[in-house]
């Protein structure tokens, strides 16, 4: 084995590693400048020589990664190797701090990017905002059918708790605060007092990152994760959304826009499983139902009442030249007679201020209702016709810039997130359901989980009453198999209520392959139901529909999954349409490419004609809530590029392609989907094939780790994958960066179809082919084999590591031809970017978590629970943690 680098050669080395990736120099100077802070953070506060071996690895994994030899690759296996337990451990940490500071630096350079993009004239005609897409549905369906269908835009998140979140939540109040640091950083002037300043406190920050445990000590509740996804609605979402829509409105009425009423709706609707979703995890209860509405409500009421005082203080127009209209007078003479000595103070705070008045009049009402006290608003409802009473006295006096301006985004906020902020979404196991019926129909004592079962419905009632309607309502059914699952829900809420049910919209789940199959007979037999047929007469014939991509990609497959999602699609919206039932379909996507990943807008544009209709829900979850809505900038592109698609999906000329090239493509489709999935049973439905995958991949010590509070698996054994849920299915092969789950049986599929000419015209021309092999090629990406070798390795199954090998270098082998490069993501330069900046990082974390396992597995016969397992344990988990960071998209 070669000598170690000299210092001169280790410079050049990473120098040239940095100059390789075409880093934008804004971008690199931040890297530098972060890495430079942190490096000085081990210098000060790490043991002697932590520094420098975290340097020896960093510069033997850029060296293996740059060169692919064996050597170098050995090399950098055998300084891991060589750490003593303590030093492993503090290592591990320095490279999961790196992460989150290039994490910070990519999103920094996102934003400045977005920024002088916004400051380019023109770019509101940018591609993929809705200003766009609205222009080409004029010229496609003409002005009024685009404004019909502009009023109907829809865009729905739903937020979900994630078990596989690795990053703690002051981890990322900590990054949070160095992102605002480096904001500062960037506008002070160069090397003058403010900018060093800012650097000082960075440092700081630094080093209270470094210090702080990575890991939790012990697994959040539900209610911790309400508290955590709720930071996202204070820091960005709340202000964030109306500003979206102000500036789609700004796009397509220029200046016209805040001096009359907008086009732009409402289109945001949030909704939550946090607190509400129950299926297998038995520490959502009835009572943390109740508790995460009440969390939310608090949280946007308290944000009504600053909205409203900040603007309202902003109203100081005199009586004489903007009188109030009669309707807004006698808003406040109402006001004036039930609470004298509150419209007394608030006068004398604005003297001949009358719409300042209102304002601080319709706080005070806001802040009623938040403290539970009389004087507060009973519904939403009564805030937006006060504020359309402000509204319209303003347009009325002449101040239309008033009206359609501040007080515009105040309604915008109201018909956003109502009293509730977020739709708080219930669901349950079917067979969960089932069981409680029959105790309940036998007429015996009731158990304590049927109890719990019914208790869910009072609940439900009580928010309803509370906070309206829409705060609570839908009530998903996990593994609907038949239309009895979906009666079952409301005969249970009869058992619960009798005549007094709540208001419910029960969606079904189809997650497996075969329900995806049976969904279009089930979805038949449930609308003739009464309870159906009543709801859907309120509602206007609407119905809901929830596809799961992760069992069904467990089930059979990634590729045959993704081909059956788009036939249930296909057939599901076709039997809306001739039903003249209004669908609206919920993908329930996860963040990792193997649970339906990958970026949206692509996704939407791909979907068959008619299933999206101007309407888009899907779930959100984990590290992509923080990544996408976790900065203000960064969430406004993210939902504009979304909303632009949702309108693009409906336009005659991409349902004609779409639905013109599946139907093309068919042939190619039906061989994918036999090879794909023989290929797939080969490997699942070998025997001994779920303890050899325990084996090979961190997946018994991924369940140690207190991600979140629902349990990562439905048994206590691997010895069935169906006891296993597809997230941590997913997050273990990621782990051992192999990624299995995202594209294994695809090169199988190719090449059964063989013919690469007609390959490349089907990833041209075919949407569904192009996204899933764009997705697949950043899965690919993220592996890596003589890693992935060491892992497999673990397992005493050469067969099976070599079916996972060859498989990879064939899927490899196709992608790469298809998109026409030389390498993987060569058409997609600034993901390739993005993860190669990473890798070498990962790779390092990847040999220290090898390390761990290696030694668990030999010891687990003998010396099952010593302290050395526990130490093993300890740097396993925090290699789990550093390398979900690496790679940023774990499960």
């Amino acid at each position: 084995m070669s000598p170690e680098p000299t210092p001169t050669e280790a410079i050049r080395v990473i120098g040239r590693f940095e100059a390789g990736q075409g880093i934008p120099e804004s971008m690199r100077a931040d890297v530098r400048m972060l890495g430079a802070l942190l490096g000085q953070v081990l210098r000060e506060s790490g043991t002697p020589g932590l520094f420098e071996d975290v340097e020896r690895l960093r510069l033997a994994t850029i060296q293996a990664y740059d060169d692919e030899s064996a050597e170098a690759f050995e090399r950098a296996a055998s300084i891991a190797d060589s750490f003593s337990i303590d030093r492993a451990d503090e290592v591990a940490r320095a490279f999961t701090a790196y992460f989150h500071l290039v994490n910070l630096a990519e999103e920094h350079q996102r934003v400045r990017v977005l920024r002088e993009r916004a400051g380019q004239p023109g770019r509101e005609g940018a591609a993929d905002t809705v200003a766009t897409a609205y222009a080409q549905l004029r010229r496609e369906v003409g002005d009024a059918e685009a404004e019909r269908r502009l009023a109907g835009l829809r865009f729905h998140p739903v937020f979900t708790a994630h078990p596989t979140e690795a990053r703690r939540r002051a981890v990322s109040t900590s990054i949070r605060r160095l992102s605002d640091l480096l904001t500062q950083h960037d506008s002070a002037s160069e090397d003058g007092a403010e900018q060093r300043r800012a650097r000082r406190r960075m440092l700081e920050e630094i080093d209270t990152l470094w210090r702080t445990a990575p890991l939790r000590a012990q697994k959040p509740t539900p209610v911790d994760e309400v508290r955590t996804v709720m930071s996202v609605f204070d820091e960005t979402l709340f202000t964030t959304v109306p500003h979206v829509y102000r500036r789609i409105d700004d796009a397509l009425r220029g200046e016209e826009s805040g001096a009359s009423a907008p086009v732009v709706p409402a289109f945001v609707r949030v909704g939550s499983w946090v607190g509400g979703d129950r299926d297998g995890n038995p520490f959502v209860t009835a009572s943390v139902t109740r508790e995460a509405a009440q969390i939310a409500s608090d949280h946007v009421l308290q944000g009504l009442e600053r909205a409203l005082t900040r603007i309202g203080r902003t109203l100081t127009l005199d009586a004489e030249s903007t009188p109030v209209s009669p309707a807004a007078a006698a808003l406040w003479d109402a006001f004036a007679a039930a609470e004298p000595e509150a419209a007394a103070d608030i006068s004398t705070r604005s003297p001949d201020e009358p719409h300042r008045r209102l304002l601080l009049l319709l706080a005070r009402r806001v802040a009623a209702k938040r403290a539970g006290v009389a004087g507060g608003y009973t519904h939403p409802d009564e805030l937006l016709a006060d504020l359309r009473t402000v509204q319209d006295s303003l347009i009325a006096a002449g101040s239309r810039r008033h009206a359609f301006g501040g007080v515009q985004h105040l309604i915008w906020q109201v018909e956003t997130y109502g009293f509730h902020l977020t739709e708080l979404e219930v669901r349950q196991h079917s067979q969960v359901h089932r069981q409680a019926l029959a105790e309940l129909d036998a007429g015996g004592e009731r158990s304590e989980k049927t109890i719990e079962v019914l208790d869910v419905f009072h609940a439900i009632a009580e928010i309803q009453r509370e906070y309206g309607p829409r705060a609570a309502g839908r009530y998903v059914v996990s593994f609907t198999q038949s239309a009895e699952d979906l009666a079952n829900v409301h005969r249970l809420a009869r058992y619960a209520l009798g005549d007094d049910a709540p208001v419910l919209d029960v969606v079904p789940l189809f997650e497996t392959f075969a329900d995806l199959q049976a969904a279009p007979a089930i979805l038949a037999e449930t609308v003739e139901f009464p309870e159906f047929r009543t709801r859907m007469l309120e509602t206007g014939n609407r119905l809901e529909v929830m596809l799961g991509y992760s069992d069904s990609s467990k089930d059979v497959g990634p590729v045959a999954a993704n081909l059956a999602l788009y036939e249930a699609q296909q057939k599901i919206a076709q039997w809306a349409q001739d039903s003249r039932i209004e669908l609206t379909l919920f993908h329930g996507r996860g963040g990792a490419l193997g649970r339906g990943g990958g970026p949206a807008n692509s996704a939407i544009l791909a979907q068959p004609p008619h299933s999206v209709d101007g309407r888009f829900k899907l779930t959100e979850q984990g590290e992509v809530i923080f990544a996408r809505y976790g900065e203000p900038a960064i969430a406004m592109r993210h939902i504009d590029q979304v909303a632009a698609a949702t309108l693009l999906a409906s336009s005659p000329s991409v349902e004609q392609r779409t639905s013109g090239a599946a139907e093309r493509f068919a042939p190619i489709a039906a061989t994918m989907d036999t090879a794909s999935r023989a290929r797939f049973f080969e490997l699942v439905h070998a025997e001994g094939f779920a303890p050899w995958f325990g084996t090979v991949t961190p997946l018994e010590e991924i369940g140690l780790l207190a991600l979140g509070s629902r349990p990562a698996r439905r048994g206590l054994s691997v010895e069935s994958l169906e006891d296993l849920r597809a997230i941590p299915w997913v997050f273990a092969w990621t782990q051992a960066r192999i990624n299995l789950a995202g594209w294994f049986g695809l090169g199988t599929a190719l090449e059964a179809v063989g013919d690469e000419a007609l390959l490349t015209a089907a990833y041209r021309e075919w949407p569904l082919l192009h996204t899933m092999i764009d997705n697949v090629a950043m899965s690919l990406a993220k592996t890596d084999e003589r890693i992935a070798r060491r892992y497999l390795a673990l397992g005493d199954r050469d067969d099976l590591a070599q079916l996972v090998l060859d498989e990879l270098a064939l899927t490899r082998e196709w992608v790469i031809r298809l998109t026409g490069g030389s390498g993987l993501l060569v058409n997609k330069p600034i993901l390739q970017r993005a993860v190669q900046l990473r890798s070498p990082y990962v790779d390092a974390l990847s040999l220290l978590q090898l390390r761990a396992l290696r030694e668990l597995r030999a010891g687990s016969e003998s010396a099952t629970g010593s302290g050395a397992d526990a130490e093993q344990q300890r740097l396993l988990l925090l290699s789990v943690s550093g390398v979900a960071a690496g790679l940023q998209n774990t499960g």
